[in-house]
């Protein structure tokens, strides 16, 4: 007889450790995988047309405001030493722009992806906690202090932020009829709601929560003036400063700076033709990089994307050309075998 301790190790005697679970395990055969490979080549066929059409129908406009070029509007504003300057872009619509449009600023040649821009930043300060207003965190080095006050709010990402400013017009009869942009809205939810904060007001003052702090050095004006006309679009909740600490993930991105969905612009842009007016501020050519403006409408879908469609085509028909090959294998080496099995 078999000792006791001879079963201490021993599994208990159940269906799940002695491994004797129901099991399934699929048959597969040319039956089933050739039908199957031709209904999801399809499938993906379909969606695929869908969305390359639906693509197609989205609306882009992009104009290019560097000023590398002699030639363009904005030639003298891209000079380094060129301060407070303004140029115009003129362009032209021949027919309806559908609504609603997006109008984005966009960015080339930008590392906002760099591991070290990327952490530059004070988070207990960006969620309103005023003890570190008086002492950053040393991870917002070398932008943590200027003439020996600390910088709210500190950092390479805030310093940098995007301060180019565009107005629209559109001409009507010579005469111009501005074209105005809805900037409220386009930050994320879960960065206005929850991960941004102000601080509270002192004594009823927003701006005295700042005292003893000093703008970013970059930056014309400080945070609790950002809008002079919402004060509720101040500090770290203003919407253009929380699209620019949303950081893009390539070096090549666009960012939303409004919309254009009121008015007598709830359809669209009307053809005709427009002046952008732009308060040239954001210096590029010290990097290699680019400034556009991208004017763009929606669909179910979202924006323009041909890859997404092309994609589904690409998988779909390689599903389709699988299934045919299979097919043949299977018509010209199995099928006289029928009668054996």
């Amino acid at each position: 007889m078999k000792s006791e301790g001879e079963f201490v190790n021993q599994p208990d005697n159940t269906a799940f450790t002695q491994q004797r679970l129901p099991a399934w395990q699929p048959m597969l055969s040319a039956g089933i995988v050739i039908p199957l490979f031709t209904l999801i080549g399809l499938a993906f066929i379909g969606i695929g047309v869908a969305l390359f059409i639906t693509s197609q129908n989205i609306k882009v406009q992009e104009l290019d405001y560097t000023g590398t070029a002699t030639s363009s509007p904005c030639f003298q504003c891209s000079g380094l030493s060129i301060q407070n300057c303004t140029c115009e872009l003129s362009f032209s619509l021949s027919e309806l722009f559908e609504g609603p449009v997006f109008f984005y600023y966009g960015l080339s040649n930008y590392y906002q992806n760099y591991r070290q821009y990327g952490v530059s930043k004070d988070d207990y300060q960006l969620s309103g906690d005023t003890t570190y207003f008086l002492k950053p965190q040393s991870y917002c080095s070398p932008y943590q202090y200027s003439n020996s006050k600390p910088i709210v709010p500190c950092g390479s990402i805030a310093n940098s932020m995007f301060n180019d400013t565009f107005r629209l017009y559109l001409l009507v009869n010579g005469s111009r009829k501005q074209v105005p942009f809805d900037g409220k809205g386009i930050a994320w939810w879960t960065d206005y709601n929850i991960k941004y904060r102000n601080p509270s007001p002192v004594n009823g003052s927003f701006a005295a929560a700042f005292d003893g702090t000093t703008k970013p050095v970059n930056w014309q004006k400080s945070a609790y003036e950002l809008d002079p006309t919402d004060q509720a679009n101040n500090g770290f909740l203003n919407q253009d400063f929380l699209v620019w600490m949303r950081r893009a993930a390539l070096p090549n991105f666009r960012k939303l700076y409004g919309r254009i969905t009121g008015g007598d612009y709830s359809q669209g842009l009307p053809a005709g033709n427009y002046t952008l007016q732009i308060s040239y501020n954001y210096p590029v050519l010290s990097f290699g990089g680019t400034k556009k403006v991208v004017f763009s409408n929606v669909s179910w879908m979202g924006g323009k994307n041909q890859f997404l469609g092309i994609a589904y085509l690409v998988i779909g028909s390689l599903c389709v050309v699988m299934a045919i090959v299979m097919l043949i294998v299977y018509a010209k080496y199995k099928f006289p075998d029928n009668d054996d099995a």
